[in-house]
């Protein structure tokens, strides 16, 4: 997995607000940028069950209004993770709540 294209796909998600979060990688992204606009800290360890609790929480911090980052929200909330776990997920959610360039590909 390439992990820019991750990143890519779910900004390009909610700016353009179409499709659905397509895997683990997407998601680990979209919740390290979620924990990010939530000014919230997440570990950085979770499995993706444990992420996916964690990330419904941190939803629920994120200041609405910016559409983007509402399709950010809406992207979690339906989003059902499998099992698979590797060291690259850890790396998107960390690339996520390090963003810099925020909704720019």
């Amino acid at each position: 997995m390439v992990t820019s294209i991750a990143r890519q796909s779910v900004i390009l998600k909610c700016k353009m607000q179409k499709s659905v979060l397509t895997g683990n990688y997407e998601f680990y992204y979209a919740a390290g940028l979620a924990a990010k606009l939530a000014g919230l800290s997440l570990d950085e360890e979770l499995r993706p069950k444990e992420l996916a609790e964690a990330a419904a929480d941190v939803i629920t911090n994120i200041e609405k209004g910016d559409e983007r980052t509402d399709y950010l929200c809406a992207l979690l909330s339906g989003y059902c993770p499998s099992e698979e776990y590797d060291g690259q997920m850890k790396e998107l959610f960390l690339m996520g709540v390090q963003e810099q360039r925020l909704w720019k590909v």
